[in-house]
C-alpha cells in the first residue's frame, strides 16, 4: 500500500515538474514573440514620427530613461529616442502617460526636432471607449496629426487646450475628457524638453527598454 502511494506520489510529482517546464518554454517562447512584435512596431512608429530624412541613426538604438513624474505623468522612467545626423542631434521622440485618460493611462510618444516643434505624435497603449476615446488611435481617426508643427510658448500657451476650452484642438462628441488630458500631456512633455533640450539631446543611451 505504502509503495503503492509512493508510486503515484512519484508519477505525481514528475507530472508537475514536465508540466512546469512546458508552461515555462512556452511562456519564453511566447515572451521572446511579444518583444519581437513591439521592437517591429515601436521602429514602425518612430519612424512615422521621425522622418527618415532627417536622420542616419537607428533610432531604437539610442535611447536614454527620463524619470520625471509632473512632465511625463507616471512616477517611473520612460524611454526617449534621440535622432542623430553625422553625429549631431536632431530630434528626440519622448514617451509619455496622461494619467487622467476617461479609462486610465493613455500611453504615448512625441516626436520633437531640436527647435522645439512637434514632428508627430502616435498612442502607444490606452483603454478608451471604442467609437469615442479611441480616436487618438490613428487606425481610428487622423485627429492626432493635428499636433504636427505645433510648438509651445510657455505653460500658460492658451492654444493648448481643447476648442471647448478655447484652445486649438478638436474635441471628439460625447468624449471632451480624453482629448483634454491627451492634449495636457503632449503639452507637458514639450515643455519638459524646451526646459531641458541640451541636457536630454547630449545624453548618452543609457536604457533597456522595458516592455511591459
Amino acid at each position: 500500500m505504502k509503495k503503492s502511494m509512493l508510486k503515484n506520489g512519484l508519477l505525481l510529482g514528475i507530472f508537475a515538474l514536465l508540466c512546469t517546464a512546458l508552461v515555462a518554454v512556452v511562456n519564453q517562447q511566447t515572451f521572446d514573440k511579444i518583444r519581437e512584435q513591439q521592437q517591429l512596431e515601436l521602429r514602425r512608429v518612430l519612424h512615422q514620427i521621425i522622418p527618415d530624412d532627417l536622420h542616419d541613426n537607428d533610432l531604437n538604438e539610442y535611447c536614454i530613461l527620463i524619470h520625471d513624474e509632473d512632465a511625463l505623468g507616471i512616477d517611473q522612467p520612460l524611454p526617449s529616442y534621440i535622432a542623430t545626423k553625422q553625429g549631431l542631434p536632431v530630434a528626440i521622440a519622448i514617451e509619455a502617460v496622461a494619467p487622467d485618460g476617461y479609462n486610465g493611462n493613455i500611453k504615448l510618444i512625441v516626436g520633437i526636432n531640436a527647435s522645439g516643434e512637434v514632428l508627430g505624435v502616435r498612442t502607444l497603449n490606452h483603454a478608451e471607449t471604442p467609437g469615442l476615446g479611441d480616436k487618438i488611435d490613428l487606425r481610428k481617426s487622423d485627429w492626432v496629426l493635428g499636433f504636427n508643427h505645433k510648438t509651445v510658448a510657455d505653460e500658460d500657451d492658451k492654444r493648448w487646450h481643447v476648442k471647448k476650452d478655447g484652445g486649438e484642438f478638436d474635441q471628439f462628441t460625447g468624449a471632451t475628457i480624453t482629448p483634454r488630458a491627451y492634449v495636457k500631456a503632449v503639452k507637458r512633455a514639450l515643455l519638459y524638453f524646451n526646459s531641458n533640450k541640451d541636457t536630454l539631446l547630449t545624453r548618452p543611451a543609457n536604457c533597456e527598454v522595458n516592455y511591459q
